[in-house]
């Protein structure tokens, strides 16, 4: 019996994500039938599982949400990031269950965030060698050139790789909508800055079937049950 990696237990319990799991280890928050356990730990069965002294039971009903974020708040569970008090989404929209975001949308970013417990689907939907869409509206600081919009779709040095080419349609003088199918930290803002643009606006409006449609700001709405089949038929692909 080989039991189950510490990580992927949070993370399949919906208690937060592998990464956020292991960040929570390093910190010493979780224990295994009372001892603080380590990154790599595996936890079998009948064995009790706490995070900050709070046991972790596994969630049977599946969650599923589309959220509109609005502009500063942040996309992790903390409470806290650089010694400064930050407001996350989990705590912005208070949801009885526990649940957390699949990915990230930065501070100054808004728009489409899925929010889930099931830890297992939103690894599959993070991995970017899956190449799922994801679909944004950006507006820059200057006009627009035929340059820009072929170097951005051909790939753009930033973080020490290239990023894959993607799919881009202008809008007007000084916005576009932009499909790529990676999520680098801050990607689409540093790949504008590459060719000399400033984003002043950025708003994500899909994530592979999921569109953000007539949500209003700072609103949730549940996944529909044909919404959830097709995501979980994309990502077994």
């Amino acid at each position: 019996m080989e039991g189950t990696r510490i990580n992927k237990f949070l993370s399949e319990a919906g208690v937060c994500s592998r990464r956020e799991g292991d960040r929570l280890l390093e910190k010493g928050c979780i224990t295994i039938d009372g001892v603080v356990a380590k990154v790599g730990d595996r936890v079998f069965e009948g064995q009790e599982v706490a995070v900050n002294g709070k046991a972790v039971t596994k969630e049977e009903e599946e969650i599923f949400l589309a959220f509109y974020k609005p502009r500063g708040i942040v996309c992790t569970t903390a409470k806290e990031e650089n010694g400064e008090k930050v407001l996350n989404v989990v705590d912005y929209i208070n949801y009885p269950k526990r649940i957390y975001p699949v990915g990230r949308l930065d501070q100054a970013s808004e728009g489409l965030l899925l929010m889930t417990n099931r830890g297992d689907v939103m690894e599959k939907i993070l991995r970017s060698r899956y190449d799922h869409e994801k679909e944004y509206y950006v507006c820059v600081d200057h006009k627009i050139d035929d340059a820009f919009l072929k170097g951005m779709q051909k790939g753009v040095p930033i973080l020490d790789t290239v990023t894959k080419p993607c799919k881009i349609r202008q809008e007007d003088d000084k916005s576009f909508h932009i499909i790529i199918t990676q999520g680098l930290n801050r990607q689409i803002r540093r790949m504008c800055e590459y060719f000399g643009y400033r984003v002043t606006f950025l708003r994500r409006d899909r994530v592979m079937n999921i569109t953000l449609g007539n949500l209003k700001k700072g609103r949730y709405r549940h996944l529909t049950a044909k919404e959830v089949a097709e995501l979980k038929k994309e990502i077994l692909k």
